[in-house]
């Protein structure tokens, strides 16, 4: 099933400001909270679809390459989205914050205390990599697989950061909530702080005897063999994303994304220009003037092409539906075959009394006269 628009999803336009896409996505996620609808499957899919499109309208980047590409170009046809692949506690994580203490929620967006204050989630960093693609391969779409050097979950300690029969104990400083909340007294009255535990750093957890492998991190240096589905159409300089596919997070938590730039390889005879593809034919004077059947090349092979006689330099022949398809499939762009023709420099002998011959036929005959019997004459001279 296609995903919806993320403007739709939240109800702005594609010129909200950042400001207007936070208090539509903080409506939605209050409309169809877990805690006010439970059991309700409609709502929690509603709640996650809304912090998809919260997750990409709110950062500058993926705004634009959304605005630009649509879902492929953040990840919704290259591996998919930020909220299918991310429980409900990873999207309290990422966004509980933006509900502040209004209507009850807590960090986690708890309703009433439903959801208690709880360690912050860690993430993986990114991965960038680089994709080379053919045009035959930009027309077709194309499945990649890259070998990529990564963090990965520790294999001794399983990512836990605690060596083998040990395990991490509750921060005796935050009690295992990560956070702590200071008070100081300032001239303006009592003044309240949270932030991440000193001793845990936000953890909620200490390890007391770490994993000699990972030295407590609970990540190691180690590679992935990784399947990137790139659709169709993409361009130069387009940016998918892979959900989950980048670096590992220490002690557990959410995996980065990868993030795969494309790279188009020049093509020897096709020019890209967006959707359509521009060949330039260089024609001889000969077929220019009297018309042939000629080939030109396109992604799919060679097509013959009729040269109408009389065709002037510059002339484009359209191929409709021959160019490259849009990667938000919405049409497929158009070959253009640009004319040129061929002037020779130097002329032999019998071809320089040829073409003497055709300057004295064209001066003798007025201008009306001698366009009724033109092309006749020149076609008994070359055949």
């Amino acid at each position: 099933m296609s995903k919806r628009d993320y403007y739709e999803v939240l109800e702005v336009s594609k010129t909200a400001t950042a400001e207007e896409i936070k208090k539509a996505y903080r409506k939605k996620a209050i409309q169809y909270h877990p805690d006010k609808n439970p059991g309700d499957k409609t709502a929690e899919g509603k709640f996650k679809e809304a912090a998809e499109a919260y997750e990409v309208l709110s950062d500058p980047q993926k705004r634009q390459r959304y605005d630009q590409f649509g879902h492929a170009g953040v990840g919704g046809a290259a591996g998919g989205g930020f909220g299918g692949g991310m429980t409900m506690e990873d999207i309290f994580s990422h966004f509980g914050d933006i509900f502040g203490d209004i209507g009850g929620f807590g960090r986690f967006g708890g309703f009433g205390g439903g959801r208690s204050r709880g360690p912050r989630m860690r993430r993986g960093s990114d991965l960038r990599v680089k994709v080379k693609l053919t045009l035959a391969e930009v027309a077709k779409g194309v499945e990649k697989k890259i070998k990529v050097k990564k963090y990965v979950p520790c294999p001794e300690c399983s990512g836990t950061g605690a060596a083998k029969g040990a395990r991490p104990v509750t921060c005796s400083t935050c009690h295992g909530s990560g956070r702590v909340t200071r008070v100081q007294q300032t001239i303006l009255g009592a003044m309240q702080t949270t932030s991440d535990c000193p001793t845990c750093g936000g953890d909620g957890t200490v390890i007391k005897d770490k994993c000699p492998h990972c030295h407590g991190e609970g990540i190691v240096q180690g590679e992935e063999v990784i399947t990137i589905n790139i659709p169709a159409g993409v361009m130069e300089g387009m940016q998918l994303s892979v959900s989950g596919k980048g670096n590992a997070a220490r002690r557990g938590g959410v995996n980065g994304d990868l993030l795969v730039l494309i790279e188009e390889e020049e093509h020897p005879e096709l020019i890209r220009d967006g959707n359509d593809l521009v060949y330039n034919l260089l024609l001889s004077v000969p077929t220019a003037i009297l018309g042939d059947s000629v080939e030109v090349p396109t992604v799919d092979g060679k097509v013959k092409v009729t040269i109408p006689p009389g065709t002037q330099p510059g002339k484009v022949l359209r191929l409709r539906g021959k160019g490259l398809p849009s990667v938000n499939s919405y049409g497929t762009g158009d070959l253009l075959v640009n004319i040129s023709v061929y002037i020779p420099e130097h002329l032999t002998k019998e071809e320089r009394t040829l073409v003497e011959k055709l300057a004295k036929l064209e001066n003798i005959q007025p201008h009306e006269s001698a366009a009724k019997g033109f092309f006749s004459r020149v076609r008994n001279m070359f055949e």
